[in-house]
């Protein structure tokens, strides 16, 4: 569903300052991209990779920064951030519909879950005893949530979500397609040769304003909470193991890896394809670019990498052969080193 606006009330809503007066009525019904806006649509210019798209766009406006207004050839919507208006914009023009309130048919909900009467519970979707729903809950198609659950108020569950008992989420949260909750940890201990499964006697916590990508698990803890705080925001097909914290506002890309007990501060940015060994701790502030193994704690905030980058195979080869061959290297330029100090005195 979409929704029409002046460009003086997008220009208010999301901050911006519009630089010419004249169109202040246009209306305005949606946003699109450089090359496809049309003359009741926005866009955005963030990103100087795209300012030839930027000189032939047709859109209404665009949002942009100060120093870009130059190359727009039609009016702009002013501010420090564009990305940050393009987000408010589109939130704005394209609001979610609500859903029809009350218990699908196909539904199954327990006796003894407490769910409000705003909620919403689509099809084929089960809700085990002890469960608790806050209002204006969203639980799509087939979710399960398992026994003891706690949903609060405006939370959705997209579709397919599986919360495992004792599960805690907290307000306007949103779980996308796939996503499971609260497994068992992957927890073992070795008798003479053969497994024994460890109990998972944990839960999993997670705080207000969170949103979890389709696919993406996250283990509950074995004796303490796996924690993921205010404001985190992880990405498709990410793995947390048992007990790890997340702390606030921290964004993590699809494909990471995190294993147990891991810490990891406020406001970081882990980047997609990284692994996180266990045990260690990652302070506040701290980015790590894609594709990078953390194999011990960070205890400075700043940017960290790690591996390789690509290059043509062959090189790779002959540089990972000298690679195995770093410490003997070492172990001479130090033996030179000595023999030149001696010399020299």
């Amino acid at each position: 569903m979409m929704v029409s606006i002046s460009l003086a009330q997008l220009a208010t809503q999301i901050g911006a300052q519009l630089n010419d007066a004249s169109v202040s009525d246009v209306s305005i019904s949606g946003i699109a991209s450089l090359r496809q806006a049309s003359s009741q649509q926005v866009s955005f210019f963030s990103n100087r990779l795209y300012r030839d798209d930027l000189t032939q766009t047709q859109a209404a406006a665009v949002i942009l920064s100060a120093k870009d207004v130059n190359y727009s050839p039609v009016p702009a919507l002013i501010m420090d951030n564009p990305y940050l208006g393009y987000a408010h914009a589109a939130r704005l023009l394209n609001p979610q519909p609500k859903p029809q309130t009350g218990i699908h048919p196909t539904a199954w909900v327990s006796p003894d879950a407490q769910v409000a009467e705003s909620a919403s519970i689509g099809a084929q979707a089960v809700i085990e005893a002890g469960v608790q729903i806050g209002k204006n809950v969203e639980i799509g198609a087939g979710c399960v949530v398992g026994h003891n659950v706690q949903l609060g108020d405006n939370s959705r569950l997209i579709a397919n979500v599986t919360l495992c008992a004792q599960t805690q989420v907290g307000q306007r949260c949103t779980i996308y397609p796939g996503a499971v909750i609260g497994a068992d940890g992957f927890g073992l201990a070795n008798d003479n040769g053969q497994w024994v499964k460890v109990p998972q006697l944990g839960k999993v916590v997670i705080g207000d304003d969170v949103d979890i990508g389709a696919n993406t698990t996250i283990d509950r803890g074995a004796l303490e909470d796996t924690i993921i705080s205010n404001g985190v925001k992880l990405d498709n097909q990410i793995q947390i193991a048992h007990n790890v914290f997340i702390g606030e506002h921290t964004a993590i890309a699809g494909c990471v890896g995190i294993a147990g007990s891991t810490r990891i501060g406020k406001h970081c940015m882990i980047a997609g394809g990284v692994g996180i060994v266990g045990h260690i701790e990652i302070t506040d502030n701290v980015q790590v670019t894609g594709g990078s193994i953390v194999l011990q704690s960070i205890t400075e905030s700043g940017i960290y990498s790690s591996g390789t980058p690509l290059e043509p195979s062959q090189h790779w080869r002959r540089n990972f052969h000298q690679f195995k061959h770093l410490n003997d290297i070492a172990k001479c330029v130090q033996t030179l080193k000595n023999k030149s100090e001696l010399s020299s005195t």
